[in-house]
């Protein structure tokens, strides 16, 4: 069999409230387990996975702002795991971090998430145990919060979970989940790439058609950098929170564990194909095919309003804020010779031999002491400072952050780009009591180092 990638199969396919809520009986299960999916191409066999209740992804959560999950987590995987809430507000004993707010599920084991959403928006959930193994295999699912009030009126709405997936040459997984050269440079990258488990997916539409896309990325390590073509879009919310005013889309660039919410009007005529197309080193590759059969609306729509606001506390006086600085240290071509770990400095190649090779302010791993300590209602602000040879994807829990500009503050993110040789200052309200981790999402990055945390009283 000819070697396996990405353009190999695209040439065979070518042709063809923060308030925990008391469990009720009869909770749903959400069982993390062993499976197999039909990841690539037909002339492929499925691919053994681990998914949550046998699919990869899991099974969407879907419900209104203010409404409450309930599932009970059963673990039949031969690891212990947990399920983190990515982006959304939970109380903190919900949040699925090991050793920070719950204790790792054993195999055999269960445990009962129940928490409030307090946010409308597009979420998702995933493993925060053994990540850069477990999210590889396949454990993820979208959670979707749907407005109280003032959602847009759409034609359809769709979420595209956006994964890759590095596969041998028989599209079982490659199981190189350890490998070092992979945790000190640039994370696991795949060489196949599939939207909600599909390597082909395709929607039906109409020209005019008004649609919501909800574009999550779920992948180890991958960027996504997307280009919307026979689509006329506007990017109505980044990670689950809406923008003050909507803005036309252009080139979208995703980072592990970042999300856009699109309104995206189809323009391509009836015969026609629109795309998402990711552009690589190879060109333009379709992500996702909207093949136009007819006609809808011949006139264009007014463009969209903004989304309704969701209740993030407003950034107090910056002048005011403690300021903290985080630096991103380590990796390939980093320089960092040392750092602390367990309260002992260890030489890197020590470090190296535990898979070790990045630290934050000089420490490997959760710090002892939380990088802020800060009451609740403070406005905080961390400058993370990138001095390393590659891209992180800084990913906060338990809040949302605005990056600081030369304009005054961004957007409202749970995930932040800080790109090798930048600086990135983010400011929140920490209002969220508990401790919270604060790590890389390239997550290879994080179990090798890139984690700290922060604690609110």
């Amino acid at each position: 069999m000819a070697r396996l990638s990405r353009r190999t199969f695209l040439a065979a396919t070518a042709a063809t409230a923060l308030v925990r809520p008391a469990l009720a009986a009869g909770t749903p299960e959400l069982r993390a387990a062993p499976g197999r999916a039909q990841l690539a191409p037909a002339g492929y066999g499925p691919t053994p996975v681990w998914g949550y209740d046998g699919g990869v992804p899991g099974p969407a959560i879907r419900l209104r702002q203010g409404g409450h999950v309930a599932r009970r987590l059963v673990n039949d995987l031969p690891q212990a795991t947990t399920v983190h809430w990515h982006g959304v507000r939970v109380a903190n004993a919900m949040d699925g971090v090991p050793g920070l707010t719950q204790d790792a599920v054993e195999p055999g084991a269960a445990f009962d998430y129940a928490f409030s959403v307090p946010d409308a928006g597009t979420y998702w959930y995933h493993p925060h145990n053994r990540t850069w193994e477990q999210l590889a295999r396949g454990l993820y699912g979208a959670l979707i919060v749907d407005e109280a009030e003032g959602a847009p009126e759409v034609d359809a709405d769709e979420v595209l979970l956006i994964d890759d997936w590095r596969f041998a040459e028989d599209a079982t997984l490659h199981e190189s989940f350890g490998d070092l050269h992979d945790w000190s440079h640039a994370g696991r990258l795949g060489n196949w790439v599939t939207v909600n488990g599909v390597s082909d997916w395709t929607k039906r539409v109409d020209h005019g058609a008004r649609l919501r896309l909800r574009l999550v990325n779920t992948a180890n390590a991958r960027m996504f950098p997307l280009v919307l073509r026979g689509l006329s879009a506007w990017v109505v919310a980044l990670d689950g929170q809406p923008v003050a005013a909507p803005y036309e889309a252009g080139e979208l660039v995703l980072a592990p564990a970042q999300r856009v919410d699109l309104i995206a009007d189809v323009t391509a005529a009836p015969g026609e194909t629109a795309h998402v197309l990711e552009r690589d080193r190879d060109g333009l590759l379709a992500v996702a095919e909207f093949r136009v059969e007819g006609t809808l609306r011949a006139a264009a729509l007014p463009p969209p309003a903004a989304l309704p606001p969701n209740p993030v506390p407003a950034l107090g006086p910056l002048d005011d804020a403690p300021r903290t600085v985080l630096r991103m240290e380590g990796g390939a071509m980093g320089g960092m010779m040392a750092a602390m770990m367990g309260g002992q400095r260890m030489a890197l190649r020590d470090l190296a031999g535990q898979g070790k090779v990045w630290a934050f302010n000089g420490s490997v791993d959760m710090p002892e002491a939380p990088l802020v300590e800060a009451d609740r209602g403070t406005t905080v602000r961390i400058a993370m400072v990138n001095d390393t040879a590659f891209p992180h994807a800084m990913h906060l829990h338990g809040h949302h952050f605005r990056v600081l500009g030369p304009d005054g503050p961004g957007p409202l993110r749970d995930t932040a780009l800080v790109d090798r040789g930048e600086t990135a200052e983010i400011a929140f309200v920490a209002d969220n009591p508990g401790d919270w981790a604060l790590h890389c999402h390239m997550v290879e990055h994080a179990e090798a180092g890139m984690m700290t945390w922060l604690r609110v009283g």
